[in-house]
């Protein structure tokens, strides 16, 4: 298949969460995050990879970098939420274990820092951050070279000044930077110095009955305190019947701006990818929201590639995406019940006449087709127990549209693999 920008960033059975990107000296984007199972294997990692690219289109897995049995201070099975900062020819590795680790150190969690000469590692441990009690650690270098570590949930989130050797807190300098009541502020902060402000964004409660959907972000003259709220960047609600929570950050790559967040699959708190979508800063220095798509970096898909149901970004009803032995592309849209819906968004068509569609369906299930709201065609779905491929041939199409597939009938449950628009 064509490569060409989409979401997920990474490959469909990459799943990492929790997403610090990066861009250091040599002009590479580098994403440090959570690595979490695959659905085929369905063992527990707890391991660090590192990914980096030229240009958000090809990535290279340099595979692992840290691992939870480097850990020096603790015996733990899992390892969270990395952040990476350079400092003097090395880079520091700053991540968390969960609250149970060795010894009752850390009630709320643990932070810890590693280190190596190399972005992607291999890091070595140097040991517990002593004064952090928390999790999701973030770290800043201010521009007169004062570092700040962020960490922590709810209102036990904390910022301190690093010390110069990047590897322990002044411990009296610990502040409070946001709150649950005032910044809607629930973990995963991530810090940025953005013309001259401080931008802290994080996963914010402010919607959906305070589910931790979405990233918001607040802004401050100050890397440690006098932080205003100002709004949500993205959210993540409907891209999965489970989604739960929201991870990431901003980062500038070759002049554009980006969010970098991660979606849910497979109707659960685990199996989770990082997307991505272009941002703007303002001149008054506001970020306006931008909703989650499947054309991620790219802003629109050929509406004549061969798209994946993996790439849909919005869902409603019972569909999810999960692993598929028999699919194309590792995921594919299982699950499907009457009266559920998945969009793709953005597809740019150039007069196609026709779409192709690679599904099955347990009973009688008709797909009808939308671009942005106004019906387009529909088409029935073979019953079979395996993919096959319909088609249905329509006026020509032009111009950017957001793809909507609505599905009716009386069946037990429909699959999609892919869907194909052709002249």
């Amino acid at each position: 298949m064509e490569k060409y920008p989409s979401n997920p960033l990474l490959e469909n059975d990459v799943y990492v969460p929790d997403v610090e990107a990066r861009v250091w000296a040599d002009g590479r984007i580098y994403l440090y995050g959570t690595f979490e199972c695959t659905p085929r294997t369905k063992e527990q990692t707890s391991v660090f990879h590192v990914y980096s690219s030229n240009d958000m289109l090809s990535w290279t897995d340099h595979g692992v970098a840290f691992s939870a049995t480097d850990v020096s201070w603790a015996k733990v099975e899992k390892i969270w939420a990395p952040d990476c900062m350079y400092r003097d020819g090395v880079y520091y590795l700053y991540y968390c274990v969960p609250p149970a680790c060795l010894g009752g150190v850390g009630e709320r969690g643990c932070c810890g820092v590693a280190k190596s000469t190399s972005p992607y590692g291999p890091f070595c441990d140097v040991g517990y951050i002593d004064g952090t009690d928390g999790i999701d650690p973030a770290v800043l270098i201010d521009d007169d070279g004062q570092a700040y570590l962020y960490w922590g949930q709810t209102d036990f989130v904390r910022v301190a000044k690093l010390k110069p050797n990047m590897v322990e807190i002044e411990k009296d300098s610990i502040v409070q930077p946001l709150s649950e009541k005032e910044h809607g502020f629930h973990e995963g902060v991530s810090a940025r110095k953005i013309n001259g402000k401080y931008y802290l964004t994080y996963t914010d409660t402010s919607r959906h009955y305070r589910r931790a959907t979405a990233q918001g972000y607040a802004v401050s003259d100050n890397p440690m305190t006098g932080f205003v709220y100002k709004n949500i960047i993205v959210d993540n609600f409907g891209c999965d019947p489970k989604t739960w929570n929201n991870h990431g950050s901003l980062q500038d790559f070759k002049g554009q701006w980006y969010i970098f967040y991660h979606r849910s699959t497979h109707a659960t708190d685990h199996f989770r990818q990082v997307c991505v979508e272009p941002i703007t800063i303002d001149s008054q220095g506001d970020i306006a929201e931008v909703p989650m798509t499947s054309s991620g970096h790219g802003k629109t898909i050929l509406a004549k590639y061969e798209i994946p149901a993996a790439y849909a970004c919005l869902l409603h009803g019972n569909a999810r995406l999960a692993y598929d032995e028999r699919s194309l592309h590792q995921l594919s849209l299982r699950e499907i019940r009457p009266n559920d819906r998945a969009t793709f968004a953005h597809l740019a068509f150039d007069g196609e006449t026709s779409c192709r569609i690679r599904a099955y369906a347990q009973g009688d299930c008709r797909v009808e087709l939308y671009l942005d709201g106004k019906y387009l065609t529909a088409l029935k779905l073979p019953k079979d127990e395996t993919y096959q491929t319909a088609e249905k041939t329509f006026s020509p199409v032009s111009g950017i549209h957001a793809l909507e597939l609505r599905f009716y009938g009386e069946f037990d449950r429909a699959e999609v693999d892919g869907v194909q628009f052709i002249k």
